[in-house]
């Protein structure tokens, strides 16, 4: 009888036992935290078309990939590539890419660099496929990366590029009505490295997005090489789009905020409230570059005669959808 006790006894101990490790590991699982992960973009740009956040980058060793929101912090990326390097002139260094959508022609343009020569693919779609019809460079005889596109309020169209002399720095020339033909006899030099804060390393002014304001062309840019943690954003004003520009003196408006290290390559969009925003990548930590990542600000401008350009608000930080 006393045997019969003491195995009842340990029975209900080890019954205890199990139950309790059990509760401990359920209430272990329960309280570990979800992992998110960043959107993996350097050079981001963002386009807003019928409701859909739509964001392009580089990141893809094979072309450009394309991710989808609805409220621009939770993203999530397609199967397939928005521009495949099959549909380009190159087969590598798939950076930088900007997409428009252009209602009178009813099509999507995405411009781009590959293999450091600037490019423009189209679409029905804006995620893709996108396509050269004709697979050449918009330039064919030298090396040049950054290209975007403005349309000024009069349906002229302006491109917007990095040239590799005297370092890079940013040039414009007008297009042809087909927006993928340079007109070379307006390419005009915009801005070069000219302020202190761009001499870190090396002599860069790269990345220009052009937007206007109470008739001003506000030209933002980035300064120094991508790599350092002092890449920052910059801008210059012009009374037109081929210039000339004047630099802000208290540059650089967009450097180190908060915890972030080698933001830059910027470019603006309007939310769903008509908000304007500023998307850049930032380095993946302050000790290691990449992958980039895709953050995103708020953009104000001052009530000047001459207005000034604010990067402000808190950095919204994009998470990919789990």
């Amino acid at each position: 009888m006393r045997k019969i006790f003491l195995i009842t006894i340990a029975f209900l101990f080890s019954a205890l036992s199990i139950s309790l490790t059990s509760c401990g590991g359920d209430s272990e699982k329960k309280a570990k935290p979800e992992v998110s992960y960043p959107v993996p973009l350097g050079d981001p740009f963002i386009m807003l078309h019928e409701g859909t956040y739509y964001a392009y980058g580089t990141n893809s060793d094979a072309g450009i990939e394309v991710y989808t929101s609805d409220d621009l912090l939770t993203w999530e990326r397609s199967s397939a590539l928005a521009l495949h390097k099959d549909n380009s002139w190159a087969d590598r260094w798939f950076w930088a890419p900007e997409v428009y959508y252009i209602k009178e022609k009813n099509k999507f343009y995405m411009y781009y660099s590959a293999d450091e020569h600037i490019c423009v693919a189209t679409s029905d779609s804006p995620t893709g496929p996108f396509v050269q019809t004709e697979q050449k460079p918009m330039i064919a005889d030298e090396k040049c990366i950054d290209n975007s596109l403005f349309i000024d309020d009069d349906g002229t169209p302006y491109l917007y590029f990095d040239r590799f002399n005297d370092g890079l720095n940013i040039w414009v020339a007008k297009l042809e009505d087909d927006l993928e033909t340079i007109k070379t006899e307006t390419l005009t030099k915009c801005i070069n490295v000219s302020q202190a804060w761009e001499e870190v390393f090396p002599r860069v002014n790269e990345g220009a997005f052009i937007t206007k304001h109470k008739g001003k062309y506000y030209l933002t840019y980035s300064g120094n090489s991508y790599e350092s943690q002092f890449y920052g954003v910059g801008f210059a004003i012009a009374d037109s789009p081929m210039g000339p520009w004047t630099k802000y003196e208290k540059n650089p408006i967009l450097q180190k905020p908060e915890d972030l290290v080698g933001v830059g390559h910027s470019a603006m969009f309007k939310d769903k409230e008509g908000k304007l925003r500023k998307v850049f990548h930032a380095h993946h930590s302050s000790s290691q570059i990449h992958p980039r990542a895709m953050y995103i600000m708020d953009v104000e401008f001052t009530d000047d005669e001459t207005p000034v350009m604010k990067i402000t608000g808190d950095i919204l930080r994009p998470k990919l959808k789990q």
